[in-house]
């Protein structure tokens, strides 16, 4: 950040330590409290992001205002919840920062130290963290649809392919689409919505589904490491 950004930041910090100070609804936020409103905040500034794909020119200023809004509203939160912390005696700042960034290079020896690099996957490197699967990064309340793109990205780290075992002897998933669907996302999201119109027609809840599923690759998961770490059992 030049200077210009650093007083900036000061700025708002300024303001939020005055409002902490003296706005009575500021003044008695919580972690607990702001929580709901941030999940708020962080949907916001997802759909802010989804229009950034209109590609008509007239939109682009108001999008870009409306990214940079979004992006404003849930940084302020990040500091809020910095300065809550500061004051509870949980960490200062420099020590969030600092973490942060120790963790981003210890993430990525490949960059910092190469010399000690041995070839480690993404999910291999962060099982050095003390993690003993690598779902544990994976929050259990995120919505269904997304905790099954997580699952499948941090199972393919350690080369356990996204087929439950009730579907072992089937082709592959990629096999039993049509073929004349583009690989596109417009496409994959017209056969999604499609997917859950027909199992809504045949009395299926398609939310309840995939988060069955999505237990049943977890399971999955998690007996494949159990038997990496005791070859003797598998």
């Amino acid at each position: 950040m030049n200077t210009t950004d650093i007083q900036a930041l000061q700025r708002l910090s300024d303001t939020l330590d005055i409002l902490r100070r003296q706005c009575p609804w500021d003044r008695v936020q919580t972690m607990q409290t702001l929580r709901p409103l941030t999940i708020e905040e962080t949907y916001e500034l997802s759909e802010a992001i989804l229009r950034l794909s209109d590609t008509d020119p007239s939109h682009a200023a108001a999008n870009n205002s409306e990214l940079k809004k979004e992006l404003g509203d849930l940084f302020m939160h990040l500091l809020f919840y910095t300065k809550i912390a500061q004051e509870e005696g949980r960490f200062t700042p420099a020590q969030l920062f600092d973490a942060i960034t120790d963790k981003l290079i210890g993430r990525h020896p490949f960059i910092f130290h190469p010399d000690d690099y041995r070839g480690e996957s993404w999910e291999q490197i962060k099982m050095h963290e003390g993690r003993r699967s690598v779902l544990d990064g994976v929050p259990t309340s995120l919505p269904t649809l997304v905790k099954a793109v997580r699952l499948q990205e941090k199972a393919s780290g350690i080369g356990v392919e996204p087929v439950l075992p009730s579907e072992a002897e089937r082709p592959s998933p990629a096999a039993t689409l049509p073929t004349d669907i583009p690989p596109t996302e417009e496409s994959f999201g017209t056969l999604l919505f499609n997917l859950i119109h027909w199992a809504h027609d045949h009395g299926i809840n398609a939310d309840t589904a995939l988060a069955q599923a999505n237990q049943r690759f977890q399971q999955k998961v998690r007996q494949a490491e159990h038997e990496a770490a005791d070859p003797q059992r598998s």
